[in-house]
């Protein structure tokens, strides 16, 4: 199906979907997991094309290919996995989806006489609990192991190296990113390593006009600073019993930096670079975090600090190379102490730009939080009027692709 970001598709049938899966619930290895069952000839626009993705098995974080696959703004409720409340963006088979011209919906209405001539359908290869079944086994301990899109991502995807110009060649092409888009990433990327800006000891004066210039122009700060915490110091930990619908102010770069190790971790939760440009703006909750599933072992793991999904907070991928531009959409956690509440007042109401549609998830209304709806609260304090280069932080490590690191901590 030669289908672009923005162009209308319905769910198959029930029925026409099971006759793609093998016994286990998968075709060509990516499973169709319970929860999709609900969208079965239901119409959406589609997100993005889903060519890539970003390796979050591994602990490698690296591209991986895809074939024939979608994102349709539709997240997992987590609801056949014990309660994971990780709200990643669900994978479509084209297999799974057909072309369409608008959101009408069509009433269907089922042919009661079939032709002797007309061929019987195959015999269902997979049924519904089939698909259920497959959700989860017993490890070795007893405990249920999940398995998921995210937990068998390795299985239906291959390596896909960052030169490989195919990728950005279809980030285009399929309507993913704009030419600006790209023209923005490839030039921090240059600039990143042209000007040694990545160099603990070279790297300050490239950093610091970086700096300078995105102040001037209104745009996002180095987004690979370090924190100001020594390893192995404690980290702050604040909680505001946040509860979803809740308005908050995510902090300044500053105020956040300060709150992190030099590691960019804050009691076992990173800082993605991908955070630097929501800092500073309003939001509301989505989502307290409480529990999911780890990618790596399909085990449910319980949070201890106290973590928030707030809605339109996504990785972008726009400052990692081995990724970039990569359509996954991963929800950004938040610690408490990265966030302050804000009133009512401070909410943005501008309107949703031209063009973009409803999703059936709250929590996907505001994807494009940067271009549609969110502006920068400025703060009248004089220090957050100074250019971050004017503080005395230190530059974050060379990390290649640093995706958001979880633990249970």
């Amino acid at each position: 199906m030669k289908a672009c970001a923005g162009d209308w598709v319905e769910v198959l049938s029930k029925e026409e979907i099971l006759r793609t899966l093998d016994k286990n619930g998968r075709l060509d290895e990516l499973p169709f997991m319970p929860q999709m069952f609900k969208y079965c000839g239901q119409r959406f626009r589609i997100y993005k094309r889903a060519y890539k993705t970003c390796d979050t098995v591994s602990g490698h974080y690296t591209g991986r290919r895809l074939q024939d696959g979608f994102h349709l703004s539709l997240r997992c409720d987590g609801q056949a996995y014990g309660g994971c409340q990780a709200g990643c963006l669900i994978f479509w088979k084209s297999a799974w989806l057909k072309p369409v011209d608008g959101p009408a919906q069509v009433q269907y209405v089922p042919k009661l006489v079939r032709s002797p001539s007309e061929e019987t359908p195959p015999p269902l290869r997979c049924t519904e609990s089939d698909v259920l079944g497959a959700t989860k086994r017993q490890g070795a301990g007893g405990d249920p192991r999940y398995s998921c899109q995210a937990t068998e991502l390795l299985n239906y995807t291959t390596p896909l190296r960052w030169w490989d110009a195919r990728q950005y060649v279809d980030s285009y092409r399929s309507g993913n990113s704009t030419l600006p888009e790209i023209g923005r990433g490839f030039l921090y990327l240059f600039y990143y390593y042209g000007t040694l800006a990545f160099s603990d000891r070279w790297g300050r004066p490239a950093r610091w006009l970086y700096n300078r210039i995105q102040w001037i122009s209104g745009g996002t700060p180095f987004p690979r600073l370090k924190g100001t915490i020594p390893v192995g110091q404690p980290t702050p930990r604040r909680d505001l019993g946040l509860r979803p619908g809740d308005l908050v102010r995510m902090k300044s770069y500053e105020e956040i930096l300060a709150t992190l190790d030099v590691r960019l971790s804050n009691r076992g939760l990173s800082f993605d670079a991908e955070f630097v440009p929501f800092c500073g703006k309003v939001f509301r909750v989505s989502t307290c975090v409480e529990r999911f599933v780890d990618e790596k072992t399909g085990q449910l793991r319980r949070m201890k600090t106290p973590a928030v999904i707030l809605e339109g907070v996504s990785c972008k991928a726009l400052f990692s190379g081995q990724r970039m531009f990569c359509p996954r959409s991963i929800h950004l956690w938040c610690r408490e102490i990265w966030l302050e509440r804000a009133s009512i007042d401070a909410y943005p109401r501008a309107p949703v730009r031209a063009g973009a549609y409803a999703t059936a998830d709250k929590a996907d209304a505001l994807m494009d939080v940067g271009e549609q709806t969110v502006e920068t609260v400025r703060s009248t304090s004089q220090d957050e009027k100074l250019p971050v280069s004017s503080l005395k932080i230190q530059r974050a490590t060379p990390i290649a692709c640093d995706l958001q690191e979880r633990t249970i901590n």
